[in-house]
């Protein structure tokens, strides 16, 4: 499957970025861009993790399994961006040198050159607070700043032993045609991926990168969709549905645009293109 990619693989395009990363101090890490990122956040991260109850319904990725049906249509909110102006994973050493607690958080605002009121700072904030909330019932979780973080989490929920491969969400065709924001139609008939377990990573705003990593042991149920946009736009989505959401927040948001109650039915999300889904790999190695 094209975007499914071994452990091995997806390795040496992580380690490709961190070679182009930027290569001086850690303060100088804060790129003009990355600034800009950060400041067009207003304090929400660019792709919420699923617990998140502040999350912009405004972000249109929520649908019920229902829904995954051929020429099926849903409005969906896919916002592209640029690698190359993205914050970079940093090495171990380096982001292990980084304070990362709401507790030095005015430290962490002058080490970046950020004012308390600004953008960034809310940002940051936020991005701090999540990291730093409690684990829902069955959930594990951690915030990952560096690939060998991120590696030592998923193989401690799979196993050290276990073969393990992605899925991401992807443009197939040019994603800066029309709209972040349009009505997607679905193509074929999703493929359900066999996910004993999995581990989902969403980005979160800071700096550097940050990726908010959790593995639930409720049930959930993990699909690769063919869309196409209304204005020609094509997109392999990678879309997770979580079977029980008792233990959700009530206010979270897809209950809002879903329209339901907490524990009553699945909830069904696509992934944005900057997050993961880990799963190990059923294949030989």
């Amino acid at each position: 499957m094209g975007s499914l990619l071994s452990s091995r693989s997806f390795t040496l395009c992580i380690l490709l970025v961190l070679m182009f990363a930027q290569k001086s101090t850690s303060r100088k890490v804060v790129t003009k861009d990355n600034q800009q990122a950060l400041a067009n956040t207003d304090g929400h991260p660019s792709s919420s993790h699923m617990m998140n109850s502040h999350m912009d319904p405004s972000e249109q990725i929520f649908f019920t399994i229902n829904d995954l049906k051929i020429g099926k249509s849903l409005p969906i909110y896919f916002s592209y961006k640029d690698p190359s102006t993205s914050p970079h994973l940093l090495p171990r050493d380096e982001a292990n040198s980084i304070p990362f607690s709401s507790s030095e958080l005015p430290y962490l605002l002058e080490f970046f050159s950020f004012s308390k009121d600004s953008h960034q700072a809310q940002a940051m904030k936020y991005t701090l607070t999540q990291c730093e909330l409690q684990p829902l019932k069955g959930e594990t979780k951690f915030c990952v700043t560096s690939l060998e973080s991120m590696l030592d989490f998923t193989r401690g929920v799979f196993g050290l032993e276990t073969n393990f491969k992605i899925l991401t969400t992807n443009f197939i065709t040019n994603p800066l045609i029309g709209n972040p924001l349009q009505n997607y139609t679905i193509l074929k008939l999703p493929e359900e991926i066999y996910a004993p377990k999995m581990v989902a990573c969403h980005s979160m705003p800071y700096p550097y990168a940050v990726f908010y990593c959790h593995y639930q042991e409720s049930e959930n149920k993990l699909f690769q969709v063919s869309l196409t946009g209304e204005n020609g736009v094509r997109v392999e989505a990678a879309a997770v549905c979580h079977m029980d959401t008792s233990q959700w927040n009530r206010d979270h948001a897809s209950f809002r645009v879903l329209k339901i109650e907490p524990g009553t039915s699945p909830v069904c999300h696509f992934l944005p293109v900057d997050n993961l889904v880990w799963v190990p790999d059923q294949l030989p190695a």
